[in-house]
């Protein structure tokens, strides 16, 4: 019984998510100026590419995946450029996931499904 609303629950939010969204608050050194940034990554659930729009560009950034209990699954070293990426989770199983990109510029943590 407990399996089965477990199940259900995830069948729930797979079913009901489509695009998760993070607000990034970045706030300048030398000044009290902020600015909100909201990151998407869809689709939710995907199967085979999982996009993250919203990103700052950056020469060099650290995009991990790992699974829900903390282990990495994968990791690589991209180019961030027009504000996005798409990566690749076609060697994944089936399940829930978490996506962190890690620059100088920005440290964002998302989550998401794999078909």
């Amino acid at each position: 019984m407990k399996t089965l609303a477990t199940l259900f629950t995830i069948l729930f939010y797979v079913c009901n998510s489509h695009a998760q969204e993070v607000i990034e608050e970045s706030v300048a050194h030398e000044t009290t100026t902020t600015s909100i940034k909201k990151v998407k990554v869809f689709p939710n659930p995907a199967s085979n590419v999982v996009n993250l729009l919203g990103l700052k560009n950056t020469a060099k950034a650290t995009i991990s995946i790992l699974d829900i209990y903390g282990n990495t699954v994968g990791s690589h070293q991209w180019e961030i450029r027009r504000n996005a990426i798409s990566v690749p989770i076609s060697s994944l199983d089936s399940g829930a996931y978490i996506i962190t990109v890690h620059s100088n510029e920005q440290k964002v943590r998302l989550k998401f499904y794999k078909q």
